[in-house]
């Protein structure tokens, strides 16, 4: 039965979004007064309601076939987007508007169009949308309020309508035949609802009819993408004391192909040196062969471990946890530190940050997109970390259950004598042995940005 109206949902989703582009408030107004009148006038004998209904169906048959008859707007748009959106934070951005045609364009709305992804059927069963427990069992069962959210969140962004001044027709450029279009710049104003890209798709132009009833819609194709970031907290300084380590290839590790250490001198060619490490600029110039010298790394380390295994796509613990992990690779530490993140999607993820590899925003990016593992087991992510577990310092995890499985990872990482930050992030309150973890803390969502400041 679920699997049944899944399906239909889409069809009346889609019906419902058309009426509400095309209708005014008050054609709202007048069609939901037509569809009353005709169920309260079936049996003409016993009320007048059919004479109601028979004059506003008159009155939309008028306010929907009126737009066919309008002059056709000709008109482009052009946006000034910035590189990233942040969750939760407010954005205001230009649109430029230019009018192709000879007409004073007025009593025109703008509107942005979004590409939407319905949500998958098994997304669907384990999603569950804010205040759930206290709609009607009905509206539980039958799931549409569900899909209604998942389908607002895959908008990625709620933008309001504008409604755009006058724009004046085209000029004649002086002493030129040349038309010049007419253009004017108007202020939208996006809200992003969660993170992850943006997909535009391009604009809506709404003009209603004489009666105000019934909006003929224009369609500009303008293809963009906006980056939203995830929603980050204010957090201290990561304080993780811990013992530089010999780094295996340096920094340049993840620049370059092979083993590369830090450059120290230049020095005469001893048998059995790597071809790649002669400088051809000294060969040249003194006729024998020189080869670049180099020295062991020794530097600090830090792991950022982000738990991606959940039961639901878009769960509110999974949205903290990432979170998290953003505000942490913002925190301030030591230009000296390299930062690890580690994590489990469609497949083991490691990237690294600081001392001229990965920069901040690019890690912003990467969280930006990550998904809920929700199909495979967490005993996937520990052979990750332990696999570069000797070139680390310490670890900062962040953790959103503390079963079993995630006590023997923290007590596997605390037999290496590394130093550990351990968050686990829930919306009740789990048993954590502090004698025993003394360095997990368990942060609440209903509470997250004062708790964190603690830490």
């Amino acid at each position: 039965m679920k699997h049944f109206l899944f399906h239909k949902f889409r069809t009346a989703y889609n019906l419902d979004r058309w009426i509400r582009q095309h209708f005014t408030q008050t054609g709202l107004l007048v069609l939901g007064g037509f569809v009353t009148a005709g169920a309260f006038g079936l049996d003409t004998r016993q009320t007048l309601a059919y004479q109601l209904f028979s004059l506003l169906l008159a009155l939309l048959l008028l306010a929907i076939i009126s737009p066919l008859f309008f002059r056709k707007v000709h008109l482009t748009a052009q946006r000034d987007l910035p590189q990233f959106a942040t969750v939760d934070e407010t954005l205001h951005y230009q649109v430029h508007i230019q009018n192709h045609t000879q007409t004073l364009q007025r009593s025109l709305t703008l509107q942005e169009n979004i590409k939407l992804n319905p949500p998958s059927f098994e997304t669907f069963l384990h999603a569950k949308e804010p205040d759930h427990e206290k709609r009607n069992w009905f509206d539980n069962y039958v799931g549409y309020p569900r899909w209604s959210w998942l389908m607002y969140l895959s908008k990625g962004a709620e933008i309001a309508e504008q409604n755009l001044p006058p724009i004046p027709p085209m000029s004649s450029e002086k002493f030129h035949l040349k038309k010049v279009p007419a253009s004017l710049s108007i202020k939208m104003t996006l809200k992003p609802l969660r993170r992850g890209y943006v997909h535009f798709t391009g604009f809506s132009v709404a003009r209603p009819d004489p009666f105000g009833l019934f909006k003929a819609l224009y369609t500009i194709d303008k293809p963009d993408n906006l980056l939203i970031l995830p929603k980050r907290y204010p957090v201290g300084k990561i304080s993780l004391f811990g013992s530089r380590k010999y780094q295996r290839g340096g920094v340049s590790l993840a620049m370059s192909v092979g083993d590369s250490e830090e450059f120290v001198s230049l020095r005469e060619y001893r048998p059995g040196d790597p071809l790649r490490h002669i400088h051809w600029k000294s060969l040249a110039k003194i006729g024998k062969p020189v080869v670049k010298e180099f020295q062991d790394e020794f530097f600090v380390r830090h792991a950022l471990i982000l738990d991606t295994f959940t039961e639901q796509d878009a769960g509110e613990i999974f949205e903290t946890a990432v979170s998290v992990a953003a505000s942490y690779t913002t925190a301030p530490r030591s230009a000296e530190v390299l930062l690890d993140l580690m994590f489990i999607g469609t497949k083991a993820y490691h990237f690294t940050s600081g001392r001229g590899l990965a920069k901040t925003d690019q890690f912003l990016e990467i969280l930006a997109c990550v998904e809920a593992c929700t199909d495979q087991p967490f005993h996937l992510l520990p052979p990750l970390v332990m696999k570069h577990a000797a070139s680390l310092s310490g670890c900062l995890c962040v953790l959103l259950n503390w079963d079993t499985a995630r006590q023997h990872f923290i007590e596997s990482l605390k037999k290496l004598s590394l130093p550990l930050l351990v968050v686990v992030i829930s919306t009740t309150e789990l048993e954590i042995d502090k004698n025993k973890f003394p360095e997990v803390h368990l942060l609440s969502t209903d509470a997250i940005a004062e708790e964190l400041v603690k830490l």
